[in-house]
Parts: structure tokens; sequence; C-alpha cells
């Protein structure tokens, strides 16, 4: 290629290598211990609720991840300009596949995460609902916007796309967080260069060969395997963005990788989800919502609920119901069938080892053991038993530390203003919920709730038609929502000026052109007309 260059040098037992991309002055080296990709050539996938391998997995290079970031960055361009209704037609029909091919794609998700079926597919078939909505939005968030024009200017607002965009995924909903990048990335223009979790890399695979079926051209999707070291070579190639769902503590080093550099970087990271369950409420239900909010996925979700605080006048019944709510969800050995609730853990014995050291912490410092407590034994797999920690404080590790598992603590509150202090004490803000039949008590909780997303009556809930963000730990940047779609796209002013009168019509002013002088009479006036304007029923 012409204006992009491969570079490798060698330094001691290093092997240096880079790309040199002369229309932008980059220049960025990647130092990687020699050996590190040729001695693993392959994944191999590890079925968590057997421990039994199931298939080899092919790796890329650092030869293969440098081709194939070439292959999108040459593409972007021609990309860019293929035909919106071009490029919706392939997504249909990606989305189309998603559904005829359910079956087959949530047993190898089931397989290789342990993910419980019903819960497998239930992912494929909400995820064409998120489709659906990057599929209406999108050209309308490409749209020129005219904002003011007279007789000889024009003052417009247009989008772009980013160019090439790096998505790192997860692998606890990889057909969620995979998507919500891959889609409206590709719709909105940008080509992508994917990585998928080293623990769903089949299902990422899935994913590649269905685009490929839709039409989109290879170029404009490539994917690349292995573990983080592949993550960490992606973040040295001249990406104009990079997408991230992951820990905290890698997202960091991301943020710390990328900052000087002045691209796009979203960062989709873990949350310390808490509830507060006000005593005015339904608690049989809030025990029920708030035992499935906790455990679905086998709390392997960044938005389930780890932390709950309940009313001191009603904790102890809650307590009991939630305990009688999580009892009956089945925890079975068979993730294939459709009773099952409860998987194993993905990540296997360091997630077991982990959440051992919680509860023995908390039992340490006080705490009790409500239900669970362990790791499931006589039986292969690496399953957790569901557990509910009470009658903990914060001075404990399982109150502060993201458990990602089957485990929740409950704490008992004099009121709401007790409940939002202590919901509030975490670096992390995903999100808030609270459980009331009073409006003040749920206005209260989340006003007050430092999250990007808060529930009344409800929890661990993602909508497509909403943003999905979170505050300080949690990360930065959207998905999901039409921000979500304006993350892949920058912004450009344009302003044109004629010496013919009329050139661009009639004149005319978009709702943030001031249509008088402001000054302390009127804006007050134009406070409460603007906010009802712009209000959305």
């Amino acid at each position: 290629m012409n204006n992009l260059i491969r570079q490798s040098i060698k330094v001691s037992n290093k092997t240096v290598t880079g790309l040199r991309c002369f229309s932008t002055g980059f220049t960025k080296f990647t130092e990687t211990p020699m050996g590190v990709f040729a001695d693993q050539l392959f994944l191999q996938p590890v079925n968590p609720a057997t421990e039994r391998p199931i298939k080899d997995i092919k790796i890329d290079t650092r030869a293969t991840l440098t081709q194939k970031f070439e292959r999108a960055y040459l593409y972007k361009k021609e990309w860019k300009y293929v035909s919106q209704t071009e490029k919706a037609n392939m997504i249909i029909k990606f989305r189309d596949l998603l559904v005829e091919k359910v079956e087959s794609l949530a047993n190898d998700l089931t397989e290789e995460t342990g993910k419980p079926i019903t819960q497998s597919k239930n992912e494929i078939k909400a995820v064409v609902d998120r489709i659906n909505f990057f599929l209406y939005n999108f050209s309308s968030c490409l749209a020129e916007r005219s904002v003011r024009t007279t007789d000889n200017f024009r003052e417009s607002l247009s989008y772009e796309p980013l160019g090439v965009v790096g998505n790192i995924s997860a692998w606890n909903y990889p057909f969620f967080i995979g998507l919500n990048t891959i889609i409206p990335a590709l719709l909105t223009g940008n080509t992508v260069l994917y990585k998928p979790s080293e623990f769903a890399s089949i299902t990422g695979v899935n994913i590649m060969n269905l685009l490929y079926e839709a039409g989109v051209p290879e170029s404009a999707f490539q994917i690349v395997l292995g573990k983080s070291v592949i993550g960490q070579s992606m973040l040295s190639l001249p990406l104009d963005g990079l997408f991230f769902t992951g820990s905290y503590n890698t997202g960091k080093h991301i943020a710390e990788t990328l900052g000087g550099r002045m691209i796009k970087t979203q960062l989709e990271l873990g949350g310390k989800d808490a509830a507060y369950v006000h005593k005015n409420v339904d608690i049989k239900a809030a025990a029920r919502s708030l035992a499935d909010g906790a455990m679905y996925n086998t709390g392997q979700s960044c938005c389930s609920v780890e932390r709950i605080y309940v009313d001191k006048e009603i904790y102890a019944e809650f307590v009991v119901r939630l305990t009688d709510e999580v009892a009956e969800l089945q925890m079975g050995i068979d993730p294939k069938s459709a009773s099952t609730y409860f998987g194993p853990l993905t990540r296997g014995p360091a997630q077991i080892e982990h959440m051992l050291r919680l509860v023995s912490d908390a039992v340490v410092r006080g705490a009790q053991i409500a239900l669970g407590g362990g790791q499931v034994k006589g039986t292969p797999g690496y399953f957790f038993s569901p557990t509910i920690i009470v009658d903990v404080d914060h001075s404990m590790a399982v109150t502060k530390e993201e458990i990602f598992g089957p485990m929740v603590t409950v704490q008992p509150v004099s009121g709401p203003q007790e409940a939002a202090e202590l919901m509030n004490d975490t670096p992390y803000g995903l999100t808030g919920s609270v459980y009331t039949n009073d409006a003040s008590v749920a206005d209260f909780i989340c006003d007050q709730s430092n999250t990007g997303t808060v529930y009344w009556n409800a929890c661990d809930r993602v909508s497509p038609y909403l943003p999905w963000s979170g505050r300080g730990h949690s990360g930065i940047g959207s998905t999901l929502g039409v921000e979500g779609i304006f993350s892949f796209l920058k912004p450009k002013a344009r302003h044109y000026i004629s010496d013919k009168p009329g050139a661009f019509g009639e004149p005319s002013n978009s709702n943030i052109v001031p249509t008088q002088p402001i000054s302390k009479e009127n804006i007050s006036q134009f406070i409460e007309e603007s906010y009802e304007t712009n209000k959305k029923n």
C-alpha cells in the first residue's frame, strides 16, 4: 500500500513492529516478546460445564493482524460510499439468518460459555430488536441538518464515519455486546476489526460467517482471534476508533495507552449495581424481580444486581422472600436442558477462586450466609451455588468489588437517604434500582443515583431505544439509542457563502437559533418554550 508501510526491527530479544501512516505522520511500535504468537497457534476453548475441550481455533499472528487491518484500512473509503440501502439490505439478511439459525447458534454459545440454552436463545432472539432499531435510525443520523439559512449563506451540520473501528468484545453476551458495535459501525460506513473474547471465539466466528453470507464484504469486516496479546497489539494500530467491553483494569490500560492518540475511545466496563427496596412495596414482587436481576446469566452481567439495601422495617421478611425465590431457580448440571437456570462460570477456576475469597472475607468480618456460599461439588464443571450474603457492611470486599457471579448482598437501611448514600458509595456507576409504590421516593433515588441508567420497580434491563452508558469505573461513552449510533460518527460543520441572492432557498432557522434578542426580562419564557419544544412524550 502507498501510505502504510510495515516496519520490523529487532532489539535484543524482542521483535518490534509498527505501522507508519505517512498521511498522518503516525508512528507507533508495539514491543511483544518473541514467540508469544508463534508458541501458541491455536485456542482450545473448554466447555465450562464439562471441562472438556471443544475444538481448536487457529489464532492470529502479528503478521495476519497487520494484514487484516490493512485490508480494512484500504477499503474504508469505498465502504463509506456504498449506498445506505445496499448496506441495510446486507444487515437485514444477516438479521434473518440469525433467526433462521438460532438453534445451532444458541447451541454453540451454550457449549463455549455455559450460558443456559434458554438464555442463549433469548439473547439471539432479542438482538433482532436492536438490529431493527439501528436499521430504522441510522440514515437519519447521517442526514445533513440545516441550521441557519439567509439570503446569501447557509450553515449546516453533517456526519461522517470514523473510519476503521476496532472492537474488543466480551464473552458474557457476545451477540448483544458484539453487535452493539458491529451493526451501527457498518451501517454508518465504518469498516470493522473485531476481536471476540477468547471465551466466545466460536460465536465470534459464527457472527463473521453470517455477515459474509449476508453479503458484507470481507474487507469491511475482519475478525482477529486470540488471547489478550492480540487485543494489546490492536492498540498499536492506527485505528480511527476503539470500542472495548470488559473489566475496569483493562479499560483503564486502554485509556492510558490511547490517551495521546486522540482517537475515539469508548469503554463499556463493569458495575457494582445496587437496588433499594422501600418499605412501601410489594415485598414478594420485589424479591422475585431482584432474584432474577441478580442471578440471570449466572450473575455474569455488568448490570447484575450485586447489592440490595432494604428498609429495616421489612428487612427480615425480604431476606426470607429473596432466599425462597433464588432457591426455586433451577440449578442443573446440563446447560442444554431447557429447565436449567444456572449455568457454570465461564472463566472457570479464576472466577470460583474470586468468589470464594469474597465469601471468606465477608464471613470473617461478621456477615451471614443465607444461601449457598461455595462451589458445587461432586460434578464436573465450574458451578457455584447461588449465594445470598446478609448483614454486610461496606468494610467487606463483597460490597466493594465486582462479583460477576451468582452472588448478592443484602443490607438494612434506615430509609431513602441512607440508601442513596450507600448506593453511591462505589467508584462504579452503571445502573441503580428502586422498588417502591411511592413516586416521590422513586424520583429521589433515581435523581440521586450516580449511574447512567436508573430503574423504578425494575432492574437488569436494557432497551435499544435508550443509551447504555456508565459513569466512573463503569466506562466512557454510549452504546444503543440514537446516542449510540452517533458514537460511530464525527461531525462536520459546513459554511456555504454565495454572492447570488436566494442561492440557498428561503431563509430558515432551526430551533437552536434565537428568534429575538435574549434579555433578563424574557429568558424565563425562552427556557420554558425551549423545554416544551424539545420535550418528548
